[in-house]
């Protein structure tokens, strides 16, 4: 190894991808002055807008949302992403439950036999599931603003406290001392 070769102890660590996929653009969020208000907002929202129980719909929705309450595009969409296996949990909840809302009986609902359907016939596919993703969109609707609510009023303080931090980063440190 040469003088000039970078050794492995100079470059400083990436972080775990937590760190550096979600702490840390909060933490720029907030440092650019964005309020712990509207931050919770933004991942209340995105959160929600995440398991709206139609596949594909989430990105356009989280866009639309943040365009609408002039919220932080980057955040809804980041929080958008990481609850997508959330959303996948959830379909088929959605989809039971708006079938026992609209008391309708239930529907064989495997991937396969949906994408059999799709390619054979798209118009008759509607027809026969349409009425399960209007089910399934009511049941969201019922429970969104609880939901919401829940994760704003959880993520609210925390978000608080790191901005309290990040303003007075010597408080922290002198009460551990």
């Amino acid at each position: 190894m040469t003088a000039t070769e970078p050794t492995a102890a100079a470059t400083p660590p990436a972080g775990t991808f937590w760190q550096r996929r979600v702490v840390t653009p909060l933490v720029n969020q907030l440092k650019q002055g964005i309020t712990p208000e509207k931050l919770a907002l933004t991942i209340a929202l995105g959160g929600l807008i995440a398991v709206f129980p139609i596949l594909g719909s989430t990105t356009i929705l989280c866009g639309l949302a943040a365009v609408a309450l002039r919220l932080n595009q980057p955040i809804i969409q980041l929080v958008n992403y990481l609850a997508y296996p959330l959303q996948l949990a959830l379909l088929i909840p959605f989809y039971r439950a708006g079938e026992w809302l609209l008391g309708r009986p239930p529907v064989p609902l495997n991937i396969p036999l949906l994408f059999e359907r799709f390619a054979a016939d798209v118009g008759k596919f509607f027809a026969d599931f349409g009425m399960i993703a209007v089910g399934g969109i009511l049941v969201w609707l019922i429970t969104a603003p609880l939901a919401t609510g829940a994760i704003y009023f959880i993520v609210r303080p925390l978000l608080r406290t790191l901005a309290a931090r990040i303003q007075n980063p010597l408080r922290g440190a002198s009460s551990s001392i």
